[in-house]
């Protein structure tokens, strides 16, 4: 019988359709153990491969020197710049130095930068001072006469919390000019007249479980005083933990603390102004401060008027700048920000006061875009728009009052990766907007403390680093500084990054994104996808800059034959206002519309990538979209590893959840939760959790294993005794990629236990 030629093409087609998924699956066990031995080597083959590319400006003092180190051909070097005199020269010799702490320690100090630390210069720049081998030391240049100090002692790095429970007692906080001392007794304000000692009693409202804050605010002319009456949640929320397996004794330690979660209670401040003369209170505007979820940066003027402070609204669609008089007590709002659905106050809030609040410069998203305006400070209407257009201001470097122009960081404005940040200038009227960094990459900036240079390190991640000198007035270049040399690295086999961008869910937006490939890629072979995901919706995550830590850790897992994307979908944050909305109530979402559509396109134009059975991984967030994506994407997402997810976000930190999911705590927040969804799971799920996670409760973890057993679902756990938010150090990162081999290549990994 004669086969007909349409038929048989069709039939061959099928054939190779049902092999070449499989192609990995022939990996022999040798194959494997040598992907592994690479996988392991990895990082360390790449480190220390790139020359002349990290360079973090030190600026010294108020002068235009600055100095940094960078690792060059001869190891790690210290250079000292002076901007005026436009000139470059090696700081220090390294070497000789670590010769000297090695003659007087008796042991050798190796010369590499990691054994200096803290380092500073004098103004002169004859002396250097810096910690090493534990102990503060001091040098003098360029006779390199050295003194070994005090034994160095780590600062306390805990951070003080406020006066959250207590009445404040002890606390005294001098007027300006010198006459008074302020404090709480009694849960009560008091001043006491210094040269006297006569006591005065300002309030008498304060009680137990209604109390004066001992964050007190004189005015300026030390006639007024603030202070506000703090009304305490009436419970705690605590997150106890059992460190299973502590150091230095066999029975298991319990520890706890105070973690508020969405929907708690939360303490409420009413603000209060006083009259020191006539010990009395001149006013209160507790009727304008209904449903509190923080007040925050209380400001006197500089001339005593008024004082003002930021108010922010429980569910962040209303947030205030409010100010209250000094002299007849009437409070009003002067910026009222509102939104149908958040505010961004956690990192697009920006606010300066231009000539003691004669106008307020203020960043919004009011338009759609992230912008600034400029704001009669006494009337509060908008007098003009600073920036606009279809582009973000993304940092506010520098605001000169005198020539009324304004440095700042944005991104989007230029083609290309919208997320790529560049540094311009605008005057306050919105004329005169200058680009002042060149280069098609993300720039990295450092101004002199006389903001008139900057130091610009602009790379992407196909793409090394280049570090230059620009005038801060015209960005004109002033001086090269380093350029990136990665020929060590792209010796040991090392594969550049790939930028990508396609459509996502709308047809319209671009959607950006990475594919990192293995050393010994070959574009003949068929190599399964993975995604790394972290969705937060607080930032963009994908890399911009070119970055040692992505080309190791997230690449290394390639040698083991993946392909590694990341992708930006929409719900994440910087670009427009509609885009970020994406996540508004719906975390689940997780841009996982237009992540899919991404790695779809990606794969019909790299027949090298094969999706039949995508994986996916992700840390905290991360976390709980990996598993998010097991969960409600079952077609598309095969394998997910989820690490410290925060499954549930009733479950997880306030300012976080409540930021995008909104309050009160409403049904979305089940709609969202991989609790209440654990039962869709079909593919492969493996959770991991440290027992003393203190940033996400493990019991977010802990839920979701019940509710997938409760399910009757297979599933894979591991707890990592006394590990916090974290991957689970080299054994857990062993065990993640144990699970995709397992569940994706369909092979066994070299044994762990073998002797």
């Amino acid at each position: 019988m004669k086969i007909k030629g349409s038929f048989f093409k069709m039939a061959a087609a099928g054939i190779i359709i049902m092999v070449m998924p499989l192609f990995y699956s022939t990996v022999s066990a040798q194959e494997l153990a040598e992907r592994y031995k690479r996988y392991e080597e990895f990082k360390s083959l790449t480190e220390d491969k790139v020359l002349h590319a990290d360079v973090n400006p030190s600026w010294i003092g108020e002068t235009g020197v600055f100095w940094y180190s960078v690792l060059t051909e001869d190891g790690d070097t210290y250079y000292l710049v002076d901007t005026d005199k436009k000139s470059k020269a090696v700081a220090f010799d390294l070497e000789k130095l670590c010769g000297k702490v090695s003659e007087i320690q008796g042991k050798e100090i190796l010369p590499s930068g990691e054994n200096i630390r803290q380092l500073e210069f004098n103004d002169d720049l004859d002396e250097i001072s810096f910690v090493c081998d534990q102990y503060h030391w001091t040098c003098e240049l360029p006779s390199y006469k050295i003194e070994k100090g005090e034994a160095y002692s780590p600062r306390d790095r805990s951070s003080w919390r406020g006066n959250r429970g207590g009445n404040g007692n002890g606390r005294t906080v001098e007027s300006p000019d010198g006459r008074w001392e302020a404090f709480i007794m009694d849960h009560n304000l008091f001043v006491k007249e210094k040269a006297t000692g006569t006591l005065k009693q300002l309030s008498d409202d304060g009680g137990l479980g209604l109390y004066y804050s001992s964050s007190v605010q004189w005015s300026p002319d030390s006639k007024k005083l603030m202070s506000y009456l703090v009304k305490p949640a009436a419970e705690q929320r605590m997150v106890h933990y059992i460190e299973s397996s502590p150091e230095g004794q066999i029975q298991p330690v319990h520890t706890s603390v105070e973690y508020t979660k969405p929907g708690d209670a939360l303490r409420q401040s009413y603000p209060r102004l006083f009259d020191v003369e006539k010990a009395e209170m001149i006013a209160e505007c507790d009727e304008l401060l209904p449903n509190q979820y923080s007040l925050n940066r209380f400001d006197w003027r500089d001339d005593s008027r008024a004082f003002t402070f930021e108010y922010n609204q429980r569910g962040h669609q209303v947030y205030q700048l409010i100010e209250m008089n000094a002299s007849n007590g009437q409070s009003r709002i002067l910026v009222n920000e509102t939104s149908d659905t958040f505010i961004d106050y956690s990192s697009k809030k920006y606010r300066y006061d231009v000539n003691d609040g004669e106008e307020i410069i203020w960043a919004s998203e009011r338009d759609g875009w992230n912008h600034l305006y400029l704001i009669d400070g006494n009337s509060g209407k908008v007098k003009n728009q600073v920036t606009k257009g279809e582009w973000v201001v993304r940092r506010v470097v520098h605001v000169d009052e005198d020539e009324r122009t304004v440095l700042f960081e944005a991104s989007g404005r230029e083609p290309g990766d919208p997320y790529f940040l560049h540094l311009y200038r605008i005057g306050f009227d919105g004329s005169g907007l200058t680009k002042l960094t060149e280069g098609d990459g993300n720039h990295r900036i450092s101004m002199s403390p006389d903001n008139k240079y900057f130091v610009d390190t602009w790379s992407r991640v196909d793409m090394p680093p280049q570090t230059v000198l620009r005038d801060a007035e015209t960005g004109k270049l002033l001086m090269e500084l380093e350029k990136a040399d990665i020929s060590g690295l792209l010796a040991t086999g090392w594969t550049m990054p790939e930028v990508f961008k396609s459509k996502g869910r709308d047809g319209k937006t671009d959607i950006w994104g990475m594919i990192m490939k293995p050393s010994n890629f070959d574009p003949e072979k068929k190599y399964p996808v993975i995604e790394y995901i972290y969705a937060g919706p607080h930032g963009n995550h994908v890399p911009k800059n070119f970055s040692g830590y992505y080309n190791r850790c997230r690449q290394s897992l390639t040698e083991l034959g993946f392909i590694i994307v990341m992708i930006d979908g929409m719900g994440t944050s910087n670009r427009s206002k509609a885009f970020h909305d994406v996540c508004w109530k719906n975390l689940k979402d997780a841009g996982f519309p237009d992540r899919i559509l991404w790695i779809e396109d990606a794969a019909s134009s790299r027949p090298y990538m094969d999706i039949s059975k995508v994986g996916i991984y992700g840390k905290s967030a991360g976390g709980q979209n990996s598993t998010g994506a097991v969960l409600f994407h079952p077609d598309f997402y095969k394998v997910a590893v989820s690490v410290c997810g925060c499954h549930d976000n009733r479950m997880d930190k306030i300012w976080w959840n409540e930021q995008w999911m909104g309050w009160p705590v409403g049904e979305e927040y089940g709609e969202s939760s991989n609790v209440d969804n654990a039962n869709r799971l079909q593919g492969d799920l493996f959770l991991l959790v440290g027992e003393l996670d203190k940033n996400v409760d493990p019991s977010s973890t802990y839920q979701v294993v019940d509710a997938l057993i409760k399910a009757n679902k297979e599933f894979d756990f591991l707890l990592l005794p006394g590990l916090g938010h974290e991957w689970g150090g080299q054994y857990g990162e062993r065990r993640i990629v144990d699970y995709f081999v397992r569940k994706i290549l369909d092979k066994e990994p070299p044994a762990m236990n073998s002797i």
